[in-house]
């Protein structure tokens, strides 16, 4: 029998999450996948372990991930967090070769496409994780480790019930933080203004976060993120999209 997200044969990466016997946790995500196709394994095949960085069952002594010696240098480093199809990654990192790139996202048809990409590009200063965000952001990534964090549109659960599914909640939003240089930045953007008030809500009451636009507020987009093409049909539809901006402030 063949994968139910695959098409001709091709076979979908294992689960992106840690299963635990006996314990079913909430999650930001649900894995619609849609096809993963023959060009997609083949990308994972040839291009994972070029671009790939496997998450490590978590030890009670493992260290986080050295990533000096993943990428062969001590740079800076910015964490795309749901990245899709890869679009803003792949637009960042072309124009930003001084900084190293981090990529999660835990749908593999987009991991496919942008280790394509990555490869037409030579981004070889970019790593991806086909894994829980969370999970890896515990157990694989140093305190005050990241220049950036970076967070595109992520799934609004815009019905009532499912918002307590949504990624920012006061526990994650202190987990940034605690992954964030001393001057770090955190960016997120939405199109539901329901989320963006949540947003507010929990980041501007988070310790060591600083609303750059002031209180509730927000900026215009920045040059690093691109619009995507839902972006500008709903703009044209009248739908607004709120870029939020955050500095680390206080000690990392």
């Amino acid at each position: 029998m063949t994968d139910p997200f695959s098409s001709d044969g091709a076979k979908a990466p294992p689960k992106p999450f840690t299963v635990e016997e006996g314990r079913r946790r909430v999650r930001s995500f649900v894995l619609r996948q849609g096809r993963f196709t023959p060009a997609q394994q083949r990308a994972f095949d040839a291009l994972w372990p070029r671009f790939g960085l496997d998450f490590m069952p978590p030890g009670s002594s493992d260290p986080p991930r050295d990533f000096d010696a993943v990428f062969g240098r001590k740079a800076r480093r910015v964490l795309e967090i749901g990245f899709g199809n890869g679009e803003a990654l792949r637009f960042a990192a072309a124009r930003d070769r001084e900084r190293d790139y981090i990529g999660i996202e835990v749908h593999a048809p987009g991991v496919g496409r942008l280790l394509n990409a990555l490869a037409e590009d030579g981004s070889d200063h970019v790593r991806l994780y086909h894994h829980d965000a969370v999970e890896v952001l515990e157990h694989e990534i140093a305190d005050g480790a990241l220049d950036e964090i970076r967070i595109y549109f992520p799934d609004p659960w815009h019905k009532k019930r499912h918002n307590k599914r949504r990624l920012l909640q006061p526990a994650f939003a202190a987990l940034l933080v605690k992954k964030l240089a001393a001057d770090g930045r955190l960016h997120l953007a939405t199109d539901w203004q329901d989320y963006a008030e949540q947003m507010w809500d929990v980041l501007d009451a988070t310790p060591g976060l600083r609303n750059r636009a002031g209180p509730r507020g927000h900026v215009p987009r920045p040059d690093w993120r691109p619009q995507t093409h839902f972006e500008t049909r709903g703009q044209r539809l009248g739908h607004g999209v709120w870029d939020l901006l955050y500095d680390r402030i206080g000690d990392a």
